[in-house]
């Protein structure tokens, strides 16, 4: 019983009690229990295989569910030690309500990793060492470590020479914020970069360094990591190694050494303001993704008025080879470190994504680049990911270390599109789910039609209207734990919370799409019952997009919990979601129970 306080003198009681199991689930106990009051472990298999898409379930498994869910329940719960041992309707409930037992997506590493980087979507952070927004946060290898701890492959470290000019400091450079010693950063990575993930961990540089400091910088990395190093047999590679063959190692990407410039003045930040600001910008939990449309439509408004910014953080790319050699002799020690060289040939767009036969590289572009390059080269975007690295870096007009669409990036068939992880916001959401596929081990295999050329050269075509190819089917049962994991007034002074979902797709523009629950008044634990169908076009890069909010007649609804999914994961049948905050971190208890169909 819970109590509110009503006007001044009165106060309110509201019952709460367990999340009951639904009707559905009460009907898969009934035909599988085949009318009786207990489940054998026979029965439980049956249920596994035909209902759950469980191919292959043993007796044995089921045997283990049912003392897991059992013990479970009698850690939870002090009257389940009174029940017997068989296995009963409020045992199967259990089970179905545990992500522990019951996860939406499964948890190992199942994709091919023996083909050559590019083939993979790669886990990557933009400036992984700021603590919050790009202008005057400080430098820190606390959230590089997060990162690494989250499953983060690429750690992105801006070298600058401290005010003595005699070691290296990681900053962003030319503005207010605080540098961290670089040492700090690279024994931060050794200790932590294996955490989430056996496979390799690829630090980006962007190097301002004298040719002195730049032999200090191999020196450093080279006795930081010892044999986690890996070195490239030869100056330019062919084909880039595979996450299998690259296991626990550390991959040093940059461009070959330029001078460092001591006083390259960025643009006037009145200059980049002028171009206005970007209705998609702000990243609060409440902003919607800014859709694919939206955002190309934007960057060719500003492109027709302004050039595109070269923000103070200029882009390790953005160098001519040639302007380069003419200003150093890089000490040979430090470009032996580079693995995965990057560079910008010089000319436009359609020069800049050419396909050496001869051997491969990495390109970066900033969000708006990769804009204008997918509305008028596509195809080569296509073809230069298939054997080499693209990656994009959010636009210099992110200060507050806000994110774009990930989805323009993916689906031209960039492996690293570079995010700030300190941008909490539905942009990050994304990007946390799409990166729990492949076991969250940071590394996750292309779609084969993005790695296909056609016999006339012809390559994927992300603006075509195709055709549907599966249906998903998502019903939301119930939702549980908000009376554990928040204080009885959070949600509203005056009575329980009044629930609702959100669920929906992002993804290719023709599948994103957003649907939602009716509000369920004066609960705690909200039983919906309502059931969402999302044709889907490319399934393949699909994230199921879930929210609970609180409504709130009077003022901006309440956050309740937030998660996503990549659809080509689910598994199918009655599953336990567990949500997560703003942050992108675990409640500890607040879930929901949800079935998934493909069609």
């Amino acid at each position: 019983m819970g109590s509110y306080r009503c006007c001044i003198f009165f106060t309110r009681k509201f019952r709460w009690s367990e999340a009951q199991p639904p009707d559905d689930v009460k009907a898969a106990f009934a035909a599988y229990a085949e009318g009786g009051a207990h489940m054998s472990g026979e029965q439980l298999r049956r249920f596994l295989e035909e209902a759950q898409g469980e191919a292959g379930a043993t007796i044995a498994d089921a045997e283990r569910i049912m003392e897991q869910s059992r013990q479970l329940r009698r850690h939870h719960s002090s009257l389940a030690k009174l029940s017997r041992t068989s296995f009963t309707l409020e045992d199967f409930h259990h089970y179905l309500f545990s992500e522990e037992l019951n996860p939406p997506i499964q948890s190992q590493v199942h994709h091919d990793m023996t083909a050559p980087l590019s083939h993979y979507y790669i886990y990557t952070g933009h400036n992984s060492y700021l603590t919050g927004n790009q202008l005057s946060s400080d430098c820190s290898d606390v959230p590089i470590i997060k990162a690494l701890q989250r499953g983060v492959r690429v750690i992105e470290l801006d070298i600058w020479p401290n005010s003595a000019n005699d070691n290296i400091n990681v900053l962003h450079g030319r503005t207010l914020t605080s540098p961290v010693e670089l040492i700090r950063c690279l024994k931060s990575i050794k200790e932590h970069a294996f955490s989430a993930s056996p496979y390799p961990v690829i630090i980006t540089l962007e190097d301002h360094l004298t040719p002195d400091l730049q032999a200090k910088v191999a020196k450093m990395v080279a006795e930081t990591f010892g044999d986690m190093l890996y070195y490239p047999d030869s100056e330019t590679l062919k084909e880039f190694p595979s996450p299998e063959a690259l296991k626990r190692r550390i991959i040093i990407s940059t461009k070959p050494p330029k001078e460092y410039l001591e006083s390259k003045s960025f643009k006037d930040k009145d200059d980049v303001f002028q171009q206005g600001k970007d209705p998609n910008e702000e990243e609060a939990w409440g902003k919607e993704v800014p859709d694919l449309q939206s955002e190309i439509e934007y960057s060719a408004k500003v492109s027709e008025t302004a050039n595109d910014e070269q923000s103070h953080e200029e882009s390790a790319d953005d160098y001519d080879d040639d302007e380069q050699k003419d200003r150093q002799n890089p000490p040979p020690e430090y470009k032996c470190l580079i693995t995965i060289r990057a560079g910008k040939p010089k000319g436009g767009i359609s020069e800049a994504l050419k396909v050496d036969p001869d051997k491969v590289r990495r390109l970066s572009l900033s969000e708006q680049e990769l804009v204008k390059a997918a509305t008028g080269n596509g195809d080569d975007l296509i073809r230069f990911t298939q054997k080499n690295l693209l990656r994009i870096y959010p636009k210099g007009t992110r200060f507050n270390s806000s994110n774009y669409n990930p989805f323009i990036g993916w689906i031209h068939g960039a492996q690293m599109v570079a995010f700030n992880m300190q941008g909490y916001g539905r942009s990050l959401w994304l990007m946390h789910g799409f990166y729990k596929a492949n076991g969250g081990c940071g590394y996750i295999k292309k779609p084969d039609f993005l790695m296909k050329v056609g016999p006339n050269n012809e390559v994927f075509d992300p603006k075509a209207i195709l055709a549907i190819k599966k249906t998903l089917k998502v019903k939301v049962y119930v939702g549980d734990g908000w009376r554990v994991d928040f204080s009885q007034t959070h949600f509203d002074a005056y009575s329980p919370p009044d629930f609702y979902t959100r669920v929906g797709i992002a993804g290719v523009p023709a599948d994103s799409i957003m649907k939602k629950t009716r509000a369920i008044e004066d609960n705690w634990t909200p039983c919906w019952g309502e059931e969402f169908s999302f044709p889907l076009t490319v399934p393949e890069l699909a994230l199921l997009r879930i929210e609970v909010h609180e409504y709130d007649m009077s003022e901006k609804d309440d956050f309740g919990g937030q998660a996503c999914l990549p659809v080509s994961e689910l598994r199918p049948g009655i599953r336990a979601v567990l949500l997560f905050d703003r942050k992108g971190k675990k409640f500890n208890s607040v879930k929901l129970m949800m079935r998934f169909q493909f069609v």
